[in-house]
């Protein structure tokens, strides 16, 4: 585990898969054809919290849905990258616009179309419930399934390491 806390230290920017990661991977579609997904509230929060003890937040996935959209600007997320087939182009540019190295970046993906990237970047993170090649190419496996708070563990992961997380719950207790 301390090779892990070792790499979260270093962590700038966590990136996080949309379906599967931030949502259960369900897709709802009505008889008009709009597109609904849920998203979990505490996944949310931990990404408030994360943002605001200075690391960037960004989204890449191969969907594109208007909700995913309101979402992210709802939680400040600006770095979203929606109808991304080629994922790790996506990368590269938000890699190079940050001016970070590949250690300096987390992921959190959930299916084969995360690898490109998940075999880059300095931390890469499978929920629970992702594929075996996601889970094996991954440096950790949240216990929390896509969409039931494993975003929120990926934030209290890198918070911990940081030394930012008992700021960031204080105002609580």
């Amino acid at each position: 585990m301390q090779d892990i806390i070792d790499r979260a230290k270093l962590i700038r920017l966590v990136i996080f898969d949309v379906d599967g990661v931030l949502t259960d991977g369900s897709l709802f579609i009505g008889d008009d054809g709009q597109e609904y997904k849920a998203f979990n509230s505490r996944d949310g929060h931990g990404m408030a919290m994360l943002q605001r003890t200075g690391v960037t937040l960004a989204v890449i996935t191969g969907r594109t849905s208007e909700v995913v959209r309101i979402r992210m600007q709802s939680l400040g997320v600006e770095h979203v990258f929606q109808g991304q087939r080629d994922k790790l182009q996506a990368y590269e540019d938000l890699k190079e616009a940050l001016s970070l190295s590949d250690e300096q970046i987390a992921y959190v993906g959930d299916d084969i179309l995360d690898l490109p990237i998940m075999r880059r970047v300095g931390l890469s993170i499978a929920v629970a419930d992702a594929h075996t090649l996601a889970r094996h190419h991954s440096h950790w496996q949240t216990q929390s399934t896509g969409g039931r708070g494993a975003a929120r563990e990926v934030c209290e992961l890198v918070m911990e390491a940081q030394g930012t997380l008992d700021e960031m719950t204080a105002p609580y207790l």
